[in-house]
C-alpha cells in the first residue's frame, strides 16, 4: 500500500475527499505532469525550390571583434519557441487544456549562413500608413548587414510598393542612417496602394536583390506573401521576411508590433489634455478619439495607464446612445456626480450607428479598406444634439481631440526602440539563414518565425472576456452596454 501523504490522510480520517486543487497539488508533489502533443509550424526555405542550394559557409560572426560565439550562441532546429506558455492541468497531472501545442521556429544567428556578403544585395521597403519607429527598423536593418554580416550591397525602395518599379533604388549605409533613429515618420517615404506583383518581382529580379526586407501592416504583409510565392514560383534566390508594422497592435500572433508603446505613451498625453478641458469647464466633457479600425488596443491601454477616462468605446464592443443603460444616460450621471467626463473612442467603434450615404457605404481607400467615417465628430454632435434638447438652458461643453497623426508621426520611445533592433537583428539571421516567406516577432516574450501567410490572416482583437478588459471597466465603471441592450428588449 502507498503510502499518505499528511493533507491525504487527515481528509482519509475524516471521511472527506479533498478539493480539486489540494488533489492537484498532491498529485504533482510525486509525480511529473506531460505535455500535449506540439505541432511544429513548417517554415519555408530556399532550400525547398532550390535543389542545388548549398551553405555559402560559416556565420561571420565566428569572426566579429565585437562577438565570442560559445556553446548555446547558435540557434539550431530544435531550438522552439512555444504559441502558449499558459495552460490547465486536469487533476490527474496531465495538460487539460490547450489539447495541443503550436511551435514556431526561434530565431537567431545560425552557425550556416547561405548568401555570401559580397554577393548580397538587400532592399528595404516602408508600405502603409506611418509609424513610430519605422526609421529605427530601417537604421537598424542597414547597420545590422553592414556590420554583421559585411553586406555592402543595401538599398532603399522609396514610396512604398510602388517605388520598387517606379524610382530608381537609393544605396544606404550605416553613415547615412547613423541618426535616423531620432527621426518620426520614414525617410524611405512610403505610400498606400501601388501593389502590382508582376512589375515588384520584375524590378526585384532586374536589380539583382535576393533579399528583401518588407516593412508594413496586415495589407502590405498580404502583398508579402504574394511576391514569397511568385519568387518562390520563378525560382528566384530571393529570401522574402515581413517586418509587421502597426500602430493598432492588430497583428495577430505576435505579442505586439513596434511603435504600439509609444503609441499608448502619447495617447495617455492626449486623454490628460482633454481631462483638463473638461475639468475646467462646468458639464464639460472631453472626447479623445483613438486610432484603432478594428481593435481597440491603444484606446484600452491607454485608458488603463491614465484612470482619468470615464468611457472606453472600443470596436469590439458594441455601445448605443439613447435608452436605459445608454452612452448618454451614463454621461448624464457622471455630470451629475463629477462635473466632468472623459470618453475615450477608437476610430473603428461604433460605425454601425453613423449615417451613410450609397457612395459613403461604397468608398474605399487605396489599400482597398473601407473608408471610416469619424466617430468623434460624430459622437461630438450628438452630445452637443443631446444636451441642448434636454438641458436646453445649461452651460455645456464638448472638447474634442484627435491625436492621430501627432501620434504617428513622434519618433519610438526607448522601449520601442530596443525592440525595433531586435526585430530587425532577428529578420537578418533569418533570411541569411536560408529562410524566406517569414514574419519575425515577439511570442510570449522570445523571437520566432513565423510564416508569412498565418501573419497576414491572423488578427489580434482585444478579448472582452479576458481580465483586461474588465479591469478597464472598473476603472471607468461604464455600463456593460450589450447587457443593458438584452435586458432592455
Amino acid at each position: 500500500m502507498a503510502n499518505l501523504s499528511q493533507p491525504e490522510a487527515t481528509n482519509l480520517a475524516a471521511g472527506r475527499n479533498p478539493p480539486p486543487e489540494q488533489q492537484l497539488h498532491d498529485h504533482l508533489d510525486d509525480h511529473a505532469f506531460s505535455f500535449s502533443p506540439i505541432t511544429l509550424k513548417k517554415l519555408p526555405h530556399l532550400s525547398d525550390y532550390l535543389q542545388d542550394l548549398q551553405p555559402a559557409g560559416s556565420n561571420p560572426l565566428d569572426h566579429n571583434p565585437f562577438f565570442h560565439p560559445s556553446d548555446g550562441f547558435y540557434v539550431n532546429t530544435s531550438d522552439v519557441v512555444l504559441r502558449q506558455v499558459a495552460c490547465r492541468l486536469s487533476p490527474s497531472g496531465t495538460i487539460a487544456s490547450p489539447s495541443h501545442h503550436l511551435a514556431y521556429i526561434r530565431a537567431g544567428p545560425r552557425k550556416q549562413i547561405f548568401f555570401d556578403h559580397y554577393a548580397t544585395r538587400a532592399a528595404i521597403v516602408t508600405c502603409g500608413g506611418l509609424c513610430p519607429g519605422m526609421n529605427t527598423v530601417i537604421r537598424e536593418l542597414v547597420v545590422g548587414l553592414w556590420d554583421l554580416y559585411g553586406v555592402r550591397q543595401i538599398y532603399g525602395i522609396k514610396a512604398g510598393y510602388r517605388g520598387f518599379y517606379s524610382i530608381q533604388p537609393i544605396e544606404l549605409n550605416p553613415k547615412m542612417v547613423h541618426n535616423w533613429h531620432r527621426r518620426g515618420g520614414t525617410v524611405l517615404e512610403t505610400s498606400r496602394g501601388g501593389f502590382d506583383l508582376t512589375k515588384i518581382v520584375d524590378a526585384i529580379e532586374n536589380h539583382g536583390f535576393n533579399q528583401v526586407y518588407i516593412i508594413g501592416g496586415d495589407g502590405t504583409m498580404r502583398g508579402a506573401v504574394k511576391i514569397f510565392e511568385e519568387v518562390r514560383r520563378r525560382k528566384l534566390k530571393v529570401g522574402v521576411t515581413g517586418i509587421p508594422k502597426t500602430v493598432d497592435n492588430d497583428v495577430g500572433i505576435i505579442d505586439r508590433s513596434f511603435g504600439f508603446q509609444t503609441a499608448v505613451e502619447m495617447a495617455e498625453q492626449a486623454i490628460h489634455a482633454a481631462h483638463v478641458e473638461a475639468e475646467s469647464a462646468v458639464n464639460g466633457i472631453g472626447l479623445v478619439k483613438l486610432m484603432g479600425r478594428s481593435t481597440g488596443h491603444i484606446a484600452l491601454h491607454a485608458t488603463l495607464s491614465s484612470r482619468d477616462v470615464d468611457c472606453c468605446l472600443i470596436p469590439e464592443t458594441e455601445f448605443y446612445l439613447e435608452g436605459t443603460g445608454g452612452l448618454l444616460e451614463f454621461l448624464e450621471q457622471r455630470l451629475k456626480e463629477r462635473g466632468h467626463a472623459v470618453v475615450v473612442v477608437a476610430e473603428g467603434a461604433g460605425q454601425d450607428l453613423i449615417p451613410r450615404t450609397t457612395a459613403q457605404k461604397e468608398e474605399r481607400d487605396e489599400s482597398g479598406n473601407m473608408v471610416f467615417l469619424d466617430v468623434g465628430a460624430w459622437l461630438k454632435t450628438e452630445l452637443k444634439k443631446w444636451w441642448d434638447r434636454e438641458h436646453p438652458h445649461e452651460l455645456f461643453t464638448v472638447k474634442y481631440i484627435d491625436p492621430t497623426y501627432m501620434i504617428r508621426a513622434v519618433p519610438a520611445n526607448a522601449t520601442d526602440n530596443l525592440y525595433c533592433t531586435l526585430v530587425a537583428h532577428s529578420a537578418i539571421h533569418g533570411l541569411m539563414a536560408g529562410y524566406t516567406g517569414f514574419v519575425t516577432g515577439p511570442i510570449n516574450g522570445n523571437h520566432a518565425y513565423i510564416p508569412l501567410a498565418d501573419v497576414a490572416e491572423a488578427k489580434n482583437e482585444v478579448n472582452i472576456k479576458d481580465h483586461k478588459w474588465e479591469w478597464v471597466r472598473s476603472i471607468t465603471n461604464q455600463p456593460d452596454f450589450v447587457k443593458s441592450k438584452q435586458n432592455s428588449v
